[in-house]
């Protein structure tokens, strides 16, 4: 399980920025592959420090990171969900540390050079869909709507009316993607403004566009439900999530799955259950009860004598495993009805049947008194 980044950075959850500032720089320090050669755990935990403090150092994706935690950046490490807001892939540890100290992420200043690409990934998209227990039974086709980027037909997601040829190389980073400060001893580093850091900039921007090389758009999926999902299934739905800038990859879509609640049955796990009503006189004669099951009705031999509470399985009639397997049972919990709304002939009816029962037609109220006596003189 990931570690909490408040805790990977050591600060409280109400930390300002220039609080997790200096706790990066003193950890990033510490932990720097420069300073550890050879040392697989400091170059993980250089790597853990560099993601924490990427995601915290962010108001968006601090903001979602609380929200949602860890989930919020899962899929393939391209975490954000939604529209063109989301969040692309973690940044190089490298460069968060080059971006804080400059020396392109070395000590010594001969690290590695910023690789740029004009491209860049899509984000991953989520979409929450409500399904009902008897398609989560069954399984189901849905069409989903929504709105995403797609590769702009104009440019053929290029961006540049020129096409591939239309790109050239930033004149304010040079082709590196970020702007190099210096103020005395201390070099700093920052994404360039005028590429975005990119580094390669569009003379000639497609006019639909806008240079980004995809457009929004609402689309339809169709998405199969297999047999057996719950709430809080995750489905992904690979390539239908936004298109990436200028021709980059596309995002996914991950869908997730909320199963509304059914007039008669519960969910414990694969077995389905409910309490069911029995007349007072099925219950003390016993006989066949027909029982609703998620296939229609099952016959259940209810023995004479059933009281309250006991529970009968019907085997095979609950849901089915997600990932293959044998499918689980319908739990059955009887419930005797008491007869309610007497009428005087019921009742004298029901007084002189009361007055042939005897101890052994009563034996739980017969005990009970037996190992209450003492308690009621």
């Amino acid at each position: 399980m990931a570690k909490d980044y408040y805790e990977v950075l050591g600060v409280p959850r109400d930390a300002d920025e220039s609080t997790i500032k200096k706790a990066y720089r003193k950890l990033a320090m510490k932990y720097h592959p420069d300073r550890n050669p050879d040392n697989k755990d400091a170059e993980a935990k250089f790597k853990e420090i560099g993601e924490a403090y990427e995601v915290l150092s962010d108001p968006d994706k601090r903001a979602a990171y609380d929200r949602m935690g860890h989930d919020a950046f899962k899929n393939g490490g391209t975490g954000g969900f939604g529209g063109g807001g989301g969040f692309g892939g973690f940044t190089d540890p490298m460069d968060i540390f080059a971006q804080m100290f400059g020396g392109m992420g070395g000590f010594g200043g001969g690290g590695r050079r910023r690789q740029t690409n004009p491209r860049r990934p899509g984000s991953d998209l989520r979409y929450d869909l409500d399904i009902t227990l008897d398609e989560a039974v069954s399984g189901c086709d849905k069409v989903l709507e929504i709105e995403r980027l797609v590769p702009c037909d104009a440019c053929a997601a290029s961006g540049s009316k020129d096409g591939a040829k239309g790109y050239k190389t930033c004149p304010s980073c040079h082709g590196s993607g970020v702007i190099t400060q210096q103020s005395g001893f201390f070099v700093q580093q920052s994404t360039c403004p005028n590429c975005r850091g990119l580094g390669q900039i569009i003379s000639n921007p497609c006019s639909k566009c806008h240079g980004e090389g995809r457009v929004h758009k609402d689309v339809k999926i169709t998405l199969h439900i297999p047999p057996g999902v719950d709430t809080g299934t995750k489905l992904r739905s690979s390539g239908n999530g936004d298109a990436g800038l200028r021709g980059g990859e596309t995002g996914d879509l991950y869908v997730f799955i909320e199963v509304k609640p059914h007039a008669i049955f519960s969910r414990d796990g694969k077995d389905l259950t409910y309490t069911m009503p029995v007349p007072f006189a099925l219950a003390a004669q016993g006989g066949v009860l027909s029982v609703p099951t998620p296939d229609g009705a099952a016959k259940l031999k209810l023995p004479a004598g059933t009281s309250s509470g006991t529970i009968f399985r019907v085997r095979g009639k609950g849901m089915p495993a997600l990932k293959g397997g044998s499918r689980g049972d319908l739990m059955v919990e009887i419930q005797v009805e008491t007869p309610t709304n007497l009428n005087a002939a019921q009742k004298k009816n029901l007084e002189s049947f009361t007055d042939t029962l005897g101890n052994s037609n009563q034996p739980e109220a017969t005990d009970f008194l037996r190992r209450a006596t003492g308690y009621m003189k």
